[in-house]
């Protein structure tokens, strides 16, 4: 998930970074955003670990995982905890969103190159990229975010917005009852179950893909953790946006120091934790569904 609309702004320090052989890099992701993306993926694999032991309880391997959580009424405790946790950070997001753009008058949020509204351009890359993959025309001049990008932050935005309400209908059955009818509850546990299992399977499938397994990119892309990119990469992969910084100078305002090995590591090691547990709960699904 890339929980962020607009570019961000310069850094701010007592001098401006001058660009040398030693700071390439171009910011990408201020930290709040990077903060943001960390709070979704541990609230994201709790949800995941908790919730599954209750969604295919009679799987051999169920009990042995909620018992990490001293067991099923631990697990229940635990999922609802990571729930309102990802509903509230969610919810800041939005509102962080909104208040940049009706109060603080920030453009471009809703429309343009640094929105992740899909927009016609995104159906025309799409198509271009395929072109691209069998030689058949010249790569797309992607903008600050892919259609593949704006594809996975609409997701989580839905999933979490079926999750959410489905879930709180679950929790609270008594005040939910009082304004919906019955049959709605056994609508509920579906969507909640069903829209869970493919969130997992998305997540470790798609954005897998996307993170870990594009050309260059193996074994994981480390702009989340770290915030930046070297020019050349932005260059290469992001034709669109550097011409369009270039062009109006505002790529050397957004120059910073490259990562330093720690930085680098940390986000090794937090990536690193997230992908194993993801694809141990993904391998566990497969498993319960198919045997």
């Amino acid at each position: 998930m890339t929980p962020t609309i607009a570019e961000p702004p310069a850094p701010t320090a007592a001098a401006p970074v001058v660009a040398t052989a030693r700071s390439t890099h171009v910011l990408r992701f201020d930290r709040p955003t990077r903060v943001l993306h960390i709070v979704v993926m541990v609230t994201f694999l709790g949800l995941a670990a908790t919730g599954m032991p209750l969604l295919f309880s009679d799987a051999p391997w169920a009990r042995a995982l909620a018992m990490l959580f001293f067991g099923f009424h631990g697990a229940g405790l635990a999922h609802r905890f990571f729930g309102l946790a990802l509903l509230g950070a969610v919810v800041w997001h939005l509102a962080n969103v909104f208040w940049r753009a009706f109060v603080r008058g920030e453009s471009g949020l809703f429309w343009g190159p640094n929105s992740m509204v899909p927009q016609p351009r995104d159906f025309v890359q799409f198509y271009q990229q395929l072109r691209w993959f069998f030689s058949k025309g010249p790569q797309p001049k992607f903008e600050r975010f892919a259609y593949w990008e704006k594809f996975d932050y609409w997701a989580v935005l839905w999933g979490t917005a079926l999750m959410g309400a489905s879930g709180l209908v679950l929790w609270f059955p008594m005040a939910a009852s009082r304004v919906l009818p019955g049959w709605l509850f056994n609508v509920a546990l579906f969507v909640h179950g069903a829209e869970a299992t493919l969130a997992i399977v998305f997540i470790f499938a798609i954005h897998f893909f996307n993170g870990h397994l594009r050309p260059g990119k193996f074994p994981m892309d480390m702009v989340m953790f770290t915030g930046s990119v070297s020019r050349e990469e932005l260059r290469h992969e992001r034709a669109g946006q550097y011409e369009r910084l270039a062009a109006s100078g505002a790529l050397d305002r957004l120059v910073v120091p490259p990562p330093t090995p720690h930085d680098i590591g940390r986000g090794q090691l937090v990536g690193g934790i997230g992908l194993s547990l993801g694809i141990a709960l993904f391998v566990l699904i497969l498993y319960a569904t198919l045997r």
